[in-house]
């Protein structure tokens, strides 16, 4: 399988199986395009009447890129087969009983009233809560106690708004470093905030501990203040900028991300990012919403043209920002051609349920946070350990190859079958697929591919 596509002035060419990918010009593009659905003798009378203005198209030119076509063939990439549908589910099969994360829900309640919030304004449609430092600690216990050999352990300290749980968050990191070392492991820490509480406290805390950090900023003022705004109404925006700011500038070179969320109401999110740019972020998210349809927030496919605009328009500002020096990362566009994820991970995706797992303040088990309050999905606890397998199983089962509208997508290996969650919340299946979250992947891909092959030929 290949996808053929043109942007950023590059005529690219995706080997999807084999993960190759080819700069090429105009008539080999066209070449490779027509090469499995009509004969050698046909295309190349097409492309002498196409290209017959042209001195440099010939039938000994039309030959020797034929012959490239075959040799690429012949090595594996391009239009390679398709041998993975046998591993679907192999590496969960390795990999079972094994947690490497939990996502810690140290409060379930939150500052900010966002009227956007998947979680319902941090109660997750359910009560207010905090967790206490015994659930905290016994979380980080059964992590421990569950992650095999594995060395590394990834937590996630988030809401609600985590801040608010503050005391508890530095106590628990303390413990976590008491007990680490014997047990032969090394916490990673991560903070997702929305900024309302940040002070040096928690900014000095954070630098030193989280290996990162997540600030919560939509951009533009109008933008962010529209939802995010405090229980009186008021937006959050002028008391958030300058703590972040000093946040990021106190970081150093340690990782950090400004996550944004574009809606219907700033399809246009570019202006967002070029705001975060202007305040002196490099490190950038923006995130479509995940709402219900029928949200006035929610993107529409009226919003779809614009967006796919937008992300052109941002692959294209990154080019020109690394040209001048001064460039920035957007989350969706990290892409490594060389040296990617593995096989397996491309092929059974995230890890929710199986690999990761959200907890409540209660200690209770959810594949990941955007599960958390559906009482189907809730897996055991901290305590007990996994008592509904018949969920987990689902998970593990989860992989590209489960579900019938992935099987002749190009971008297959890249998205993994997307998000279990979001497949959930528009189909009622985590096997589902979330067709609207599938088009704006697919642009991403394109920019991030496109970026990269624009990078390397620029060295060159």
């Amino acid at each position: 399988m290949i996808h053929c596509y043109k942007l950023g002035g590059l005529n690219i060419v995706l080997d999807v199986c084999s993960g190759s990918v080819h700069a090429v010009d105009e008539v080999a593009y066209d070449i490779i395009k027509a090469y499995e659905n009509s004969t050698r003798e046909e295309i190349t009378a097409e492309i002498l009447e196409k290209y017959g203005e042209r001195e440099d198209v010939n039938e000994d030119e039309i030959n020797a890129c034929f012959e490239q076509i075959e040799e690429l063939k012949a090595a594996g990439k391009l239009f390679a087969p398709d041998t993975f549908a046998p591993m679907a589910g192999k590496l969960k099969e390795k990999s079972a009983g094994v947690i490497k994360a939990l996502c810690l829900h140290v409060a379930h309640t939150c500052n900010l009233n966002c009227s956007y919030c998947f979680a319902s304004q941090g109660k997750y449609h359910g009560d207010r809560a905090i967790m206490s430092l015994e659930v905290g600690k016994r979380a980080l216990d059964f992590l421990i106690e569950n992650s095999g050999s594995r060395k590394n352990l990834e937590v996630d300290f988030f809401g609600g708004e985590p801040l608010m749980n503050f005391n508890m968050i530095k106590e628990l990191v303390a413990y976590a470093r008491s007990v680490e070392k014997q047990a032969g492991k090394n916490f990673r820490f991560t903070l997702t905030t929305n900024g309302v509480l940040v002070d040096d406290d928690v900014i000095d805390f954070a630098n030193r501990e989280m290996s990162n950090v997540v600030l919560s900023l939509d951009g533009r003022k109008e933008v962010h203040d529209r939802y995010r705004v405090d229980y009186n109404g008021v937006g959050s925006w002028e008391r958030i900028v300058p703590k972040f700011q000093r946040f990021v500038e106190k970081r150093g070179n340690k990782s950090y991300y400004m996550r944004g969320t574009f809606t219907h109401a700033n399809p246009d999110f570019l202006n967002d990012i070029k705001e975060m740019l202007s305040l002196g972020f490099t490190e950038l998210s923006m995130e479509p919403v995940v709402c219900a349809p029928d949200d006035p927030s929610a993107l529409t496919y009226g919003d779809l043209p614009i967006v796919m605009e937008q992300y052109e328009q941002l692959a294209s500002l990154m080019l020109e920002r690394e040209r001048q020096g001064k460039p920035f990362t957007f989350y969706h566009y990290m892409l490594d051609l060389k040296n990617g994820p593995c096989i397996y991970k491309r092929i059974s995706g995230c890890g929710s349920g199986t690999e990761y797992m959200a907890v409540t303040p209660w200690g209770d088990l959810y594949p990941c946070h955007q599960f958390v309050g559906e009482e189907r999905f809730k897996l055991g606890d901290i305590w007990n350990g996994v008592s509904n397998t018949a969920v987990q199983d689902e998970f593990a089962a989860c992989n590209v190859y489960t579900r019938s509208e992935c099987a002749d997508c190009w971008a297959k290996l890249y998205c993994s079958g997307g998000c279990a969650a979001n497949a959930y919340h528009a189909t009622g299946s985590v096997n589902g697929v979330y067709s609207y979250g599938c088009e704006l992947f697919k642009k991403r891909m394109e920019c991030a591919i496109m970026l990269q092959v624009a990078k390397e030929l620029e060295k060159e």
